[in-house]
């Protein structure tokens, strides 16, 4: 057992800084490890619910389907305000991952997908927001997009739906073209779990 596995934490402080879409907040609190001084720290907590992506591969052609969608601060940080990206969204209350990850796809992209496989969880950012992903990978054909997609009107979304083959998109990775995490992740998951 880890020095760590001890360690506990003793919250002093939870206070809501903001709150909106999300809810940013400001925690003060002790931590104690074995062999050490306990220390006070304060960080400011964005919580987030949890959230679903998906690599829809279409085996037909070995492409993959991805969204272009406005990013604030990606554009903000000085990087192009539009980035490519899996079909993703939060999980709504009640619903189960892949009941979400289903949803999104069709919403989306118009792929309506009976099952997806589930790849790895993972947190996004850990040190400063709760959000937690749900990594999925599906293979598609072209009789599976029924709809036309491009995201929800009453959730403001404006998302251009792009086809790549599988390759090329992997070549964006290296050459910085795809530079959101969760898309990196499932594209190389992907291309490992083919070898």
């Amino acid at each position: 057992m880890s020095i760590f596995d001890k360690a506990r934490i003793a919250i002093l402080e939870d206070k809501t800084l903001w709150k909106g879409w999300s809810h940013l907040r400001g925690i003060t609190f002790d931590f104690f490890r074995e062999g050490r001084a306990p220390h006070r720290l304060s960080w400011e907590v964005f919580e987030r619910r949890e959230a679903v992506g998906i690599l829809l591969h279409n085996v037909e052609r070995d492409t993959v389907t991805l969204v272009r969608q406005l990013r604030i601060p990606a554009y903000l940080m000085g990087d192009h305000a539009y980035l490519l990206e899996v079909p993703a969204g939060f999980i709504d209350e009640g619903e189960t991952p892949e009941e979400a990850v289903l949803r999104e796809a069709l919403e989306e992209t118009g792929y309506r997908i009976t099952t997806a496989r589930p790849t790895f969880t993972a947190y996004m950012s850990p040190g400063s927001v709760t959000e937690k992903l749900h990594g999925f990978y599906a293979r598609v054909t072209d009789a599976d997009r029924i709809a036309q997609g491009g995201g929800l009107e009453d959730e403001q979304e404006d998302l251009e739906i792009v086809e790549l083959p599988f390759a090329e998109a992997r070549e964006m990775v290296q050459t910085g073209e795809i530079v959101d995490a969760k898309t990196i992740m499932l594209l190389q998951w992907a291309a490992l779990d083919s070898k």
